[in-house]
């Protein structure tokens, strides 16, 4: 892997993944009816929205 030193790249690879990562636990969540689960989407979701907001490209 290389490393572009792109900082706004960074940030949109880290939003993504943690997109990613809500959609994942947010399904478990749904299907094992677990709320440890959902609380850990939802924070996955804020931190992505806040990672939009403050480090817009």
């Amino acid at each position: 892997m290389t490393h572009s030193g792109d900082p706004d790249r960074s940030l949109r690879r880290t939003q993504y993944l943690l997109l990613s990562l809500m959609a994942a636990l947010a399904t478990a969540g749904i299907l094992t009816e677990s709320m440890l689960l959902l609380g850990l989407a939802a924070w996955a979701l804020i931190a992505a929205g806040l990672i939009e907001m403050i480090y817009r490209p």
